[in-house]
């Protein structure tokens, strides 16, 4: 098994992050696109944009990715200033006005923003004290931090298919575990995390179902891992072909797969 040390260096590392996980939209988007075949179906940006209902001035979106938040935010609520940043300039693309940025060193004056958007990404970041002092550090008086991940109990059903693949595909009863983003800031973790800066911290839980009765889209999810391929200590490309044969298997037994979802929004003041 891969080490816990040895796991968060992968996913913080810098250099990888830039280029080959993120540096287009490629993988992101299959990530995103599970979410589509879950029962309920949360509009997670379109939560953001309600909790942003009294926020007037300057939203920066930290860790942008592919904006798909950022053009939320500018399609709901033209009257903000929207500014996307995000440490890969490859993913940003044609989002307007985006900047390269990392959230340990935010090149935003301090109490500027009248909210800061952080989803998904905090378990990117190697220093996590630094980067929530830097979230707290541009907020006006008043303003708020919105943070978004995963429960550490999230898609447990991925994690066992990809040690039973992985296994299968060794010749050993189970194999080592995939490289795993959100463990590194969990929506139990976080609340300790983000409190060393900010006095009121609400969480909004978002669990859910995904179903699926076609296995496509749960290997394309863990062939988004391909960035971490080399070092996740199992040939990655056939443990992905090992995945699809035995959700096929389950689909065939049960008429469909099923994974359990749990995320959550921290909304921070």
């Amino acid at each position: 098994m891969t080490s816990q040390p040895t796991q968060d260096c992968l996913v913080t590392d810098r250099s990888l992050l830039s280029t080959k996980a993120y540096g287009t939209g490629q993988h992101l988007a299959a990530r995103q696109s599970l979410y589509q075949w879950q029962t309920p179906r949360h509009d997670l940006p379109g939560i953001v944009v309600g909790e942003l209902a009294e926020v007037r001035g300057v939203v920066a979106d930290v860790g942008c990715g592919n904006g798909k938040f950022a053009a939320r935010v500018r399609d709901d609520r033209p009257d903000l200033n929207v500014l996307p940043m995000d440490v890969s300039h490859g993913i940003l693309g044609d989002i307007p006005g985006a900047v390269v940025a990392d959230v340990q060193q935010l090149p935003v004056a301090d109490g500027s923003l009248g909210a800061v958007l952080a989803l998904h990404m905090l378990y990117h970041v190697e220093d996590q004290a630094l980067a929530v002092m830097e979230l707290g550090r541009i907020l006006a008086p008043g303003g708020i931090a919105i943070v978004s991940t995963n429960s550490r109990t999230d898609k447990r059903e991925l994690e066992d298919l990809w040690r039973q693949a992985a296994g299968d595909v060794l010749g050993i009863q189970e194999g080592p575990a995939r490289v795993q983003l959100s463990a590194r800031f969990t929506l139990e973790d976080a609340p300790a995390i983000l409190g060393a800066v900010f006095g009121e911290i609400r969480a909004i839980p978002l669990p859910g179902v995904i179903e699926v009765t076609d296995a496509e889209p749960v290997a394309a999810h863990l062939a988004s891992y391909e960035a971490w391929a080399d070092r996740m200590g199992v040939p990655f490309l056939e443990t992905i072909e090992r995945a699809r044969e035995r959700v096929n298997e389950v689909i065939r037994a049960e008429g469909s797969f099923r994974i359990t979802c749990l995320g959550g929004v921290l909304v921070c003041r």
